[in-house]
């Protein structure tokens, strides 16, 4: 063989590996996740190296570009659910010799936010795409506390922990705390909005993230009376269980589990979200500071208060792995107007724990504990001008003994006798057990 000829065949084979190899990429999309919530679409790359990224829009027709470095696309695109979104159609390509280009063509004119997330102990590294709906945004109002109308309904917000790319803890068999906490807000929402003194709002109405101070603010628009966040705790040993009340702590938590949870629960803020607090911009400094902290020691009180009732209904269901309220600093329930509880269900890394909060029967039986603490909590604590202060004791209302209960309690706290509640329930003792269902008859 010549010299030109070997030449000719080297060069040949070099071509051949070039064609083979491809793009040198460094880093590739092996999934991609997408959600909509009420105003806005999140869509998450999950990436499995550190990547550089950038974004443009383009008019006519509408799109969003987003260009990545050296990264390749493994994840399917075209099975993303995009129906309700407004993105119409999702396109991708190389970029150069080894980018990638994703082009999201858009139905309709949208706020965007990106950023990037490092790898944690659950997810590699993330792209965040937040596509915000300006229509709706326009539409907007400024919030403001209207005078509550007398004989309203008491408003109780609830939060479904979590939700979306940030699954909460995860349990045995993949049972997702975002999925199990939301399922118990419903039952809890679907027992107040049968009381006809009460109603109920869930801050997170589906499958999507919502921040902190995103959660909070929500429950001030609705001119929430209380906040219960829901959640299903986790910890390293699978051996941990029972529920817990957390109401907030401005001077550090109460014991080294608190404050690990709360760091654990706030850090999902690093997920990213819109803000939502009290406006005070325009108050002078000093009085601002004054207003807070008595608006804060106000609410802090009767946060603990309700807590109780919570707790002591919630023993009657599960275990509890503290007895009293416990304090942190979780940034949900950081609202200076609202008074709020953190309820952990349960821990979900215990695997007994885990199959009874996906169990319908153990759910409902949470959810109701935890309602009939709150309206135990109001019973005691009527706000004036509500229905329930207009109409107590003029409805028949069912109780579930909680454990330490005494039926002489009861029949106190309703304003009515042991003799009654007796032949009312056509019960032939006074002898009561924890779970029991009673019925309180209305004052004649």
């Amino acid at each position: 063989m010549g010299f030109d000829l070997r030449l000719q065949v080297i060069a040949a084979f070099i071509l051949m590996a070039t064609v083979v190899a491809g793009p040198a990429f460094t880093a590739d999309i092996e999934s991609a996740r997408i959600w909509r919530a009420p105003d806005n679409t999140r869509l998450v790359f999950d990436i499995d190296e550190a990547f550089d990224y950038k974004h443009f829009s383009l008019d006519n027709p509408r799109r969003l570009v987003i260009d990545i470095k050296s990264t390749g696309l493994k994840a399917n695109l075209d099975k993303l659910d995009i129906a309700k979104t407004p993105i119409s159609k999702i396109r991708s390509g190389l970029r150069g010799s080894a980018d990638l280009r994703i082009v999201l063509e858009l139905k309709e004119q949208v706020r965007v936010n990106s950023f990037t997330l490092k790898a944690n102990e659950q997810y590699g590294d993330r792209l965040v795409v937040d596509l915000f709906d300006t229509v709706k945004e326009m539409a907007k109002k400024p919030v403001s506390k209207l005078p509550l109308s007398t004989n309203r309904q008491i408003m109780i917000a609830i939060d479904a922990g979590h939700g979306g790319e940030d699954p909460g803890a995860v349990g045995p068999k993949s049972i997702y705390e975002k999925a199990v906490v939301f399922q118990i807000s419903q039952r809890i929402k679907k027992l107040f909005d049968n009381n006809p003194d009460f109603k109920a709002e869930l801050v997170r109405t589906g499958d999507y993230y919502l921040a902190h101070r995103k959660r909070t603010a929500i429950a001030r628009k609705s001119q929430a009376d209380f906040f219960i966040s829901i959640h299903a705790d986790a910890f390293t040993n699978p051996q941990a269980n029972g529920a817990s009340v957390y109401a907030l702590s401005t001077r550090g938590a109460t014991s080294e589990a608190a404050r690990f949870l709360a760091k654990k629960e706030n850090r999902a803020d690093l997920i990213g979200g819109a803000e939502g607090s009290l406006n005070l911009d325009n108050t002078d400094p000093a009085l601002r500071e004054v207003l807070l902290d008595l608006s804060m020691t106000a609410t802090l009180s009767s946060s603990l208060d309700a807590g109780k009732y919570v707790l002591k209904n919630m023993g009657s269901v599960a275990r509890l792995h503290k007895k009293r309220v416990e304090q942190a600093g979780f940034l949900v329930l950081k609202s200076p107007d609202i008074p709020s509880l953190l309820i952990e269900t349960g821990f979900i890394s215990n695997p007994k724990e885990a199959r009874q909060l996906s169990s319908a029967g153990y759910q409902q039986r949470m959810a109701a504990a935890i309602y009939n603490g709150l309206v135990s909590y109001y019973i005691d604590n009527t706000p004036e001008g509500t229905s329930l202060a207009a109409n107590k004791g003029k409805r028949e209302r069912s109780y579930t003994i909680a454990r330490g209960d005494t039926l002489s309690e009861i029949a106190q706290r309703y304003n009515t006798s042991v003799t009654t509640i007796l032949s009312y329930n056509k019960m032939g003792s006074s002898t009561i057990k924890v779970g029991q269902k009673i019925m309180i008859p209305a004052r004649q």
